[in-house]
């Protein structure tokens, strides 16, 4: 019987898949797409401090990934709002905000126990929503296209979905030969067609696909982030996850996410590199010209909060109050940052970071 858009898809297979998963264009690919992993993962310990690249690589992700949902917003504005107040910051913030803060949830719980599960996902998403979120109850739900169009209708009823969850959890968690980034794809596409929330699947499927790779030990920390592939590649992404699930065609969608994963994880790498870069060219120009300033700390604090106040160097214990006022001014002088006046505070910003993000 042909697949029909307009019905609930309670007859989602389990995993895992009745199909060849590891055919040899598939086998090819994994080995590029695994050795590019292992670069970035390699280029990413090369950073002392990690928060400082989950911090810095963590906003792009999230800014981007919200972008997917209509949420815009800009890294100016992120940075601002953690410097200032995110509750006096726009909506598009607060929202991509939160969902850096569901990604630092999850990768926290992982690293207690690598067990990705339901109540694990449910945590991702309230944390994202800001809401206690429970898998759906209520039916109705459907996938609509920008004309409006239903194109998919998940699964119905709490039972169904909750069988389908753990299905998935199983397949995560099982003791098999499939290859891990073989496995990526097909989890990624079973969240998003079990759906299992009103509202926020697609950034908490996002989310996933990050924290398996850790858990995977495939990174050290969350830095390969699929969104901006996603969001150029848009439509083969949603093209890919209609042809599984309307004609089983799952090698195309491997091959996709496959070459996500290759692609994003050197361009990741570049970005590192860049930032260390970066960080090395700063402080040896503070170091030359501000030798009473500098510190390992100081350099590292301008590259974790781009929008910098004197009170950031007083919680860091970088610098008293007055003396923070002087080392700021002086690292404007110096043309290091470059200082705004934002209401009622000055603000000090490392304009070369936030334009070296933006690239």
């Amino acid at each position: 019987m042909a697949f029909d858009r307009q019905i609930p898809y309670n007859d989602l297979p389990d995993l895992p898949p009745a199909h060849d998963l590891e055919t040899i264009p598939i086998l090819k690919k994994c080995i590029s797409a695994a050795s590019a992993l292992a670069e970035l993962k390699g280029v990413g310990e090369q950073i002392p401090n990690q928060e400082l690249l989950i911090r810095t690589l963590g906003l792009q992700e999230a800014r981007v990934s919200s972008e997917i949902e209509n949420i815009v917003t800009t890294t100016d504005d992120l940075y601002r709002a953690l410097a200032d107040s995110v509750n006096k910051a726009d909506p598009s913030a607060k929202e991509v905000l939160r969902y850096q803060d569901a990604l630092a949830i999850g990768f926290k719980a992982i690293e207690q126990s690598p067990i990705l599960s339901t109540n694990l996902f449910t945590q991702i998403v309230s944390a994202i929503k800001q809401q206690d979120m429970q898998v759906r109850k209520l039916t109705g739900t459907k996938i609509v296209n920008s004309q409006a169009e239903i194109v998919y209708t998940p699964p119905e009823g709490e039972s169904v979905i909750r069988n389908k969850l753990a299905n998935l959890e199983r397949f995560i968690h099982a003791d098999d030969a499939i290859h891990p980034l073989v496995k990526l794809g097909v989890i990624h596409y079973q969240f998003e067609a079990i759906h299992p929330f009103t509202d926020g699947n697609g950034r908490t499927g996002r989310i996933i696909n990050i924290l398996y790779l850790v858990q995977q030990n495939l990174l050290s920390v969350p830095v390969l982030y699929l969104s901006r592939y996603l969001i150029e590649h848009k439509s083969a992404y949603y093209a890919g996850l209609r042809s599984i699930t309307e004609e089983q065609q799952w090698e195309p969608w491997v091959l996709f996410i496959l070459d996500a994963v290759e692609t994003t994880a050197r361009a990741t790498m570049e970005k590192i590199l860049a930032i260390k870069r970066l960080m090395l060219e700063i402080g040896e120009e503070v170091h030359r010209k501000l030798p009473n300033v500098y510190s390992k700390d100081l350099i590292e604090l301008l590259f974790f909060q781009a929008y910098v106040k004197n009170r950031f160097l007083e919680e860091a214990n970088i610098a008293k109050r007055q003396t923070a006022s002087t080392y700021l001014k002086s690292l404007e002088e110096i043309g290091v940052l470059t200082s705004v006046k934002l209401g009622r505070e000055n603000y000090y910003i490392n304009r070369r970071l936030l334009n070296l993000l933006a690239q």
